[in-house]
């Protein structure tokens, strides 16, 4: 009994201090995989997709991009909430998801704040409101706001659907001025902007670099962008501040994991973006869509994230939007 006291003494400490000096858990192991909550081609897509290639330099393992669309977004939030919490799936979260959903949705199968934790913001995509060739005689914002006063409801504003940032966008805009538009929502942003260009509908609010884009190859023009200063896409083109509204509305995207990943997998996520987001094809591709790479803390997107969810739920209250 005595020798095998003798022996647990020794042998315990040893083994403990063994233990202890195993390193940690290696990140990452395997494959990532980037949740974009959008379809193909949409912006979520494009962004996450520039995003990959090199983030799979800086970490060394092959990084995919699955499309999970639907519910505005909510069905590929939903899965990624639900996905191990082991940093190898990220979700590419943006303002209708994390901000706007939980005020237009009567039940959500997620929880921005609850299931998810942040990890670095990516970029602001600005917006811009535009005029289709329906209303040529619309040229500058106070043409549009004269124009729907004199007829209130008669000029019709296009939009990827109801409860939509693009919705909403163009209600923060238009609220301020007292004049009256009439909403005409489509299922996503390609048929509204086909039926802006068709002259079916007058006006739109769309990304900024879609509009500097439809607008050189004629028909539109933009009238004002939503960003705090102007954009080098359309730098005659007024911001909404100058025109007395003080407005910066963006499409923002934002990387999250599932709630409970390691803080060491965040932070070393969260520095293998900053080097990603650094990377000239991803540089450029931000830029042609009027935006710029902004990575930050986990903590300073949680205050930002808490700001928009307070800004746009104020006009969801407002116009009583209620999805199922």
């Amino acid at each position: 009994m005595a020798l095998q006291t003798m022996i647990r003494r020794r042998l315990l400490p040893a083994l403990g201090a063994a233990l202890l000096a195993r390193p940690a858990l290696a990140f990452p192991e395997r494959t990532l995989r980037i949740i974009s909550p959008f379809n193909p081609g949409s912006l979520s897509d494009v962004i996450a997709r520039g995003l990959a290639q090199p983030l799979s330099g800086v970490l060394g393992q092959p990084v995919v991009v699955e499309n999970r669309f639907g519910a505005g977004g909510g069905i590929g939030a939903a899965a990624a909430a639900r996905a191990p919490a082991d940093g190898h799936t990220v979700f590419l979260g943006m303002v209708d998801v994390m901000a706007v959903n939980p005020f237009t949705y009567r039940s959500l199968a997620y929880d921005p704040e609850r299931d998810f934790a942040p990890v670095s913001f990516v970029t602001h995509v600005p917006t811009a409101l535009i005029a289709g060739p329906s209303r040529p005689d619309i040229g500058t914002f106070a043409d549009l706001v004269a124009a729907a006063k004199r007829a209130p409801g008669a000029l019709s504003y296009a939009s990827w659907g109801v409860g939509s940032t693009s919705q909403l966008s163009f209600e923060r805009i238009a609220r301020p001025t007292g004049a009256s538009f009439l909403h005409v929502p489509f299922t996503g942003a390609a048929p509204a902007v086909q039926a802006v260009l068709a002259s079916q509908v007058d006006v739109m609010v769309l990304p900024a670099g879609a509009a500097a884009a439809m607008a050189r190859n004629g028909g539109t023009r933009v009238l004002a962008v939503a960003s705090p200063a102007r954009l080098p896409l359309v730098p005659e083109v007024p911001t909404l501040a100058e025109l007395g509204l003080p407005l910066s509305l963006s499409l923002w995207q934002a990387v999250y994991v599932p709630a409970r990943t390691p803080a060491p997998v965040i932070a070393q996520l969260n520095g293998a973006l900053r080097q990603a987001m650094q990377a000239p094809g991803f540089v450029e591709l931000v830029q042609t869509q009027a935006g710029r790479p902004e990575p930050g803390s986990p903590e300073e997107l949680a205050a930002f994230e808490r700001s928009e969810r307070q800004a746009w739920g104020a006009v969801v209250r407002e116009l009583d939007i209620h999805l199922e």
